[in-house]
């Protein structure tokens, strides 16, 4: 491939991947709401655009929800006004409709079955067939985001009971979701067949809590209890916990994402029966083994990096160190000056310490290269603070295909990995090397390895989607690549 022609595929404004959706619930606690805030601000890493809280007192129901970081949302007086002993929060990056507050989550909804909230993290794959059919029968949607669309197939039940309509809603649902559901006196939550994303049951005290991820019990000192089942939903009242299964007797193959362990997780979480950091540990051991370098140092480009660079240097002895700092308080209300700086969206989060690369021979650890942007103008960075020589290891293979269960990159076109080779991509890097884990080696770094969805690397699709009510088709362009390439 031209030079100029990898130079545009460089130079080509994609965003960066994005993180999907976080849900916490509690249920049975006098603070709830503030328990929930906490909750949510442990999350936070799985969404910056918005967040909500909505709780009950058994009776009543009290919501708050805006555009923003759950620190800016929520304040003494807010979380005042939340008042009861049952709270559901969400966290929100939009994958399936726009950044508008309409879509900010949980959802609330008064029906024929009474008040109900719902929180959802994942994606529907049959969103739009589902939406369209609703729409003909008269269903009358509210926003653009596919977790409505449970709403309105629970309305349409009329001739079932509560649990029967969603035991049918849930079997009509396809793709990946994790919900965590309230009504004014019960608490529900529900992961689809495969088991793409993560929801935990927790315990404190007498409360039961529902969280996307573990780390937000141990902010709250909540026991870890157990993963919800793949094709489980958990119904939580004054009786207790209890279980039902509405794919009982359907063999279904687990789809557990790998990409939570690679990059999305935060690394104390326990998800998919192991912790993030330790499996990300072993992925920096296996990238060792396959793609050795004589070098001075290993660096993470932080903070996600961090694991895998450790397991890099402990495998392979060379020396480990923070080469990068980064910083932490950069929101998504950052304002960039008017003056074009190239490179300031990235000096602004990351910069080199140039006393520890100076004149070394450096071996970089980054979890993933998705777009590829953004690693153009790190390396120049790495490069600029005096790095002898640059061999970026990736703990993660090339992603090749679009993602259609939660995460937000849709096109092929958006994937550096699926356009160029890693020697083409190095030369573009201006680096000594660049090596990616195998699928193989991934895999080898996580227990039940059968039961992972690698999709995005491999295209092979665990849950089958329809090109033609697909959520990503929005213009011709699209249409004809997933047509293409499916």
């Amino acid at each position: 491939m031209s030079s100029d022609k990898i130079q545009r595929l460089f130079s080509e404004d994609y965003p960066p991947p994005r993180d999907e959706c976080g849900c916490f619930g509690i249920y049975n606690h006098p603070e709830a709401s503030q328990l929930t805030y906490l909750g949510l601000y442990a999350l936070q890493h799985r969404g910056q655009e918005s967040c909500g809280i909505i709780t009950s007192d058994g009776e009543q129901v009290f919501s708050h929800k805006n555009m923003g970081l759950v620190g800016d949302v929520f304040n003494g007086p807010v979380l005042d006004q939340l008042k009861g002993h049952i709270a559901l929060g969400h966290v929100r990056y939009s994958t399936t409709g726009s950044s508008l507050l309409k879509n900010a989550q949980p959802l609330l909804v008064d029906f024929s079955r009474g008040t109900l909230a719902v929180a959802h993290n994942g994606n529907l794959t049959n969103a739009r067939a589902l939406r369209s059919e609703l729409e003909r029968n008269g269903s009358i949607f509210q926003t653009t985001c596919d977790s409505e669309i449970v709403v309105h197939i629970l309305a349409t039940q009329k001739n079932l009971n509560d649990r029967d309509a969603l035991m049918h809603t849930v079997r009509t649902i396809r793709g990946a979701y994790s919900l965590v559901m309230i009504t004014p006196t019960e608490m529900i939550g529900i992961r689809d067949p495969k088991g793409f994303r993560p929801l935990s049951l927790g315990k404190l005290d007498d409360a039961w809590v529902l969280a996307s991820e573990t780390c937000a019990f141990d902010l709250i000192n909540a026991k870890f209890v157990r993963e919800v089942e793949p094709g489980e939903i958990v119904f939580i009242n004054e009786n207790g916990v209890e279980s039902a299964f509405p794919f009982e007797g359907q063999k279904v193959e687990h789809s557990h994402c790998i990409f939570e362990h690679i990059y999305f997780a935060r690394p104390d979480s326990f998800l998919f029966g192991e912790t993030a950091h330790v499996v990300r540990k072993k992925l920096g051991r296996q990238l060792a083994l396959e793609h050795p370098v004589d070098a001075d140092l290993v660096i993470p480009i932080p903070d996600t990096g961090n694991s895998a660079a450790i397991g890099y240097s402990e495998e392979s002895g060379i020396p480990f160190d923070i080469g990068i700092t980064r910083n932490h308080y950069i929101g998504r209300t950052f304002l960039q000056p008017r003056q074009a700086i190239r490179d300031f969206g990235v000096k602004v989060k990351l910069n080199p310490i140039r006393e520890i690369i100076k004149d070394k021979r450096i071996v970089v650890v980054e979890d993933s290269i998705v777009r590829g942007t953004t690693s153009v103008l790190r390396m120049a960075l790495l490069r600029e603070a005096g790095a002898r020589e640059i061999h970026l290891r990736v703990s993660c293979p090339p992603h090749q295909y679009p993602c259609y269960y939660g995460i937000d990159f849709a096109t092929r076109k958006e994937l550096i990995g699926a356009r160029l080779s890693p020697d083409e991509i190095a030369e573009h890097l201006k680096i000594e090397s660049l090596g990616y884990i195998s699928k193989e080696g991934m895999l080898k770094c996580v227990d039940a390895c059968q039961h992972y969805c690698s999709a995005c690397f491999d295209g092979e699709y665990p849950v089958p989607f329809d090109p033609h009510t697909d959520k990503y088709m929005n213009d011709a362009d699209r249409r004809q690549e997933i047509l293409h390439f499916s």
